[in-house]
């Protein structure tokens, strides 16, 4: 007999992945009938055109084939054979044999240090875990912080799905706070205090809060101020943190600046609050979406709970390797004043600046549209406009249209979450300038035409 949906539980027939969902299957089979599709729908770089760094891509190489530090170590720079000889002693059996649960040590003690440098705070390197991507490590320590299905998990609203889907699969309640649009999407103390109190009236158990830090997909970047805020808020309440800080590279503005909720909890001398922050080689400027390279710290945990979370790191063995060496990449890049720490600066600026350009090129042209209204894309990679629509259509009806229509593929705002009454969708900002351009002309077009 075969599987079938009446066979399968109700939380996997709830999770929904907005992200990859019914719009981008229509648009890959349209794809294959010889369309151009214009893919806004998720935020993977390299698909889009961007260039892989050359200091990871030899470091990879060089620690997948070592053989290569025999016969064409003229091909690679010193400092790169270095750090591959590095990685490599810490892993005597290669990228082929598993590591430790938490991950390789030379790499967790990298990660420790790129903390300690950016936010000149303490940092141990057995307070870190190597993750497949900042997504393995999300899910783990969801499936620590609920223990019932009364418990309850806040999360921004709009929102990345990986935070609904999981709650969803983990049979948890969804405590969404709106993230106020009219003030560039900031967390409003308000907004926080209303939904534990409707939790707690409905008999859920607040556990966990998590914040997105630069925004996914809202673009917004928090300022410590709103960061103390949030800080006290948990610890008024009794909630573990989780800060998702994988887009803390990806900041435009000049009066902005990323800060880590370590940083600012360290600073503010709070130890009963546990707090995981996330980090990922496949956003910022590496783009590595497909090696899965991510990492996850935590603090104030009791040794007792933290062997809990060794208990289920060791459950999927280890992270991949090749993601591992990734993470080094990321944390330690080549210094300056080398041949390969000039190339790796020069690479990682015209990827940066070339994002800051189309974040306001983005934001700018979306804003000259009758009908659709952009704040700017502070950080992260995505907008998130509000959209006018005609009396009866829904946002996930608008995007198939354009889909159809013009070829663009974006999600629809219901896909993250918004206020009840508006209509928005989420694109990123990764297609080339001219690309970009051309959909801004597009969906301009369809706009006043669906209107």
């Amino acid at each position: 007999m075969t599987l079938t949906l009446q066979d399968l539980g109700k939380v996997v027939l709830d999770t929904e992945y907005a992200v990859r969902g019914p719009i981008v299957l229509r648009a890959r089979e349209l794809e294959l009938e010889g369309r151009e599709i214009i893919y806004c729908n998720i935020g993977n770089p390299q698909a889009l055109g961007q260039k892989p760094l050359t200091y990871l891509r030899q470091l990879l190489a060089l620690c997948e084939y070592p053989a290569l530090m025999e016969h064409a170590a003229a091909h690679f720079p010193a400092e790169v054979l270095e750090t591959a000889r590095g990685i490599l002693k810490a892993s005597p059996h290669g990228l082929g044999a598993y590591s430790e649960s938490k991950g390789i040590k030379v790499v967790r003690e990298a990660v420790a240090e790129f903390i300690r440098e950016r936010d000149g705070i303490p940092a141990d390197a057995e307070s870190i875990y190597l993750t497949d991507g900042a997504s393995k490590g999300v899910q783990t320590v969801l499936r620590m912080v609920v223990a019932e299905p009364t418990d309850g998990v806040l999360i921004p609203i709009p929102q990345y799905p990986l935070y609904s889907a999981s709650i969803t699969l983990l049979g948890a309640q969804q405590l969404g706070y709106y993230l106020d649009e009219e003030r560039s999407f900031g967390l409003s103390l308000g907004q926080l205090e209303d939904t534990v109190a409707k939790a707690k009236a409905a008999g859920i158990r607040p556990r966990a809060l998590c914040v997105i830090n630069p925004g996914n997909p809202t673009g917004a970047v928090l300022d410590e101020a709103n960061i103390r805020m949030v800080v006290d808020f948990a610890q008024r309440h009794s909630l573990t943190i989780l800060a998702d800080e994988v887009y803390q590279e990806n900041v435009y503005r000049a009066e902005d600046r990323f800060v880590s909720f370590a940083k600012v909890m360290h600073a503010m001398g709070v130890t009963d609050v546990t707090l995981f922050s996330f980090h990922s080689c496949s956003k910022g400027y590496l783009g590595e979406c497909g090696h899965r390279g991510g990492y996850l710290e935590v603090r104030n945990l009791p040794a007792d709970v933290e062997a809990q979370l060794l208990k289920l790191q060791s459950v999927s063995l280890c992270s991949n390797l090749p993601g591992q060496v990734a993470v080094h990449a990321m944390v330690r890049p080549p210094r300056s004043g080398t041949p390969s720490g000039e190339l790796f600066a020069k690479e990682r600026s015209a990827i940066l600046d070339s994002l800051k350009e189309r974040a306001l090129l983005l934001a700018a042209g979306l804003n000259r549209v009758e009908g659709i209204r952009c704040n700017a894309v502070a950080g992260a990679m995505y907008a998130f406009p509000e959209i006018k629509l005609p009396p009866g259509k829904t946002d996930a009806e608008y995007c198939m249209a354009l889909l159809l229509e013009t070829g663009i593929c974006v999600v629809p705002g219901s896909g993250f979450g918004q206020l009840p009454g508006t209509a928005h969708f989420r694109t990123t900002i990764l297609p080339p300038t001219a690309k970009l351009e051309q959909m801004v002309e597009r969906l301009a077009r369809f706009h006043a035409a669906y209107r």
